[in-house]
């Protein structure tokens, strides 16, 4: 892995001349992406993520915090708080900005000893899972990880809008897996990432799973834009 994404979060937090990273999926244009984004404010958040803070309680585990805004306002509300990625150039940029508790970790190497009470997946926190097949494992393991009365909170969108429609307003999705599955690119300073895959789910397919999983599934708030918080329990 060659950790672009974190590069470009470690380049920003040391002012090395970052630049915006590219992104592209097997289904959009390439788009660029200004990294200052990762680093906003409370007030800069989108409501969604706004809401999932203020839902936030007790002992808090932020899964994928990237440049860990999510966490240093936790923090800083007196939340003892711990931020994971698998980036270690975002982890160390984390700790330059202040993140107490910031590990280099893959939430399927955790420990199912250590509880939480909320766990955060944002900025469409479902794409971990990579692939509707695996989502069952990821659930598996945040529930392992939640103390009895712990909450997941949870964002994604659904990516049907970005398909055409025949003449019945059918939309014209891929016959073979599920269309919310994608392939992601990165690109930054004329370097490219290896592809990952990266899950967007509609709501009602991560309730299924949910319930197939044995975890209530509610829907706290949905945005403008076919995204959505939603609340595991």
């Amino acid at each position: 892995m060659k950790d672009l994404f974190g590069k470009a979060i470690l380049d920003y937090q040391t002012n090395n001349s970052p630049e915006d990273l590219i992104t592209e999926t097997n289904i959009s244009e390439a788009d660029e992406m200004s990294v200052e984004y990762l680093f906003r404010s409370y007030k800069e958040m989108p409501k969604l993520e706004q809401k999932a803070l203020q839902l936030s309680k007790g002992k808090i585990l932020d899964i994928g915090c990237g440049a860990g805004s999510h966490a240093i306002y936790l923090q800083e509300k007196g939340f003892d708080v711990t931020g994971i990625d698998i980036s270690p150039n975002a982890i160390e940029a984390c700790k330059l900005r202040g993140v107490k508790n910031a590990f280099t970790k893959n939430v399927l190497d955790l420990n199912s000893d250590e509880k939480f009470d909320t766990i955060l997946l944002l900025m469409n926190g479902t794409g971990i899972f990579g692939t509707l097949k695996e989502t069952t494992k990821y659930l598996q393991i945040l529930k392992s990880l939640l103390t009895e009365k712990g909450q997941i909170l949870i964002d994604s969108s659904d990516l049907i809008y970005m398909y055409n429609q025949d003449e019945d307003g059918a939309f014209e999705i891929p016959a073979n897996g599920y269309y919310g599955e994608l392939t992601f690119t990165v690109h930054y300073k004329e370097e490219t990432e290896k592809s990952f895959p990266w899950l967007y789910i509609d709501y009602n397919t991560l309730q299924n799973a949910c319930h197939a999983n044995g975890l209530q599934c509610e829907l706290v708030l949905e945005g403008k834009h076919f995204d959505y918080l939603a609340k595991l329990y």
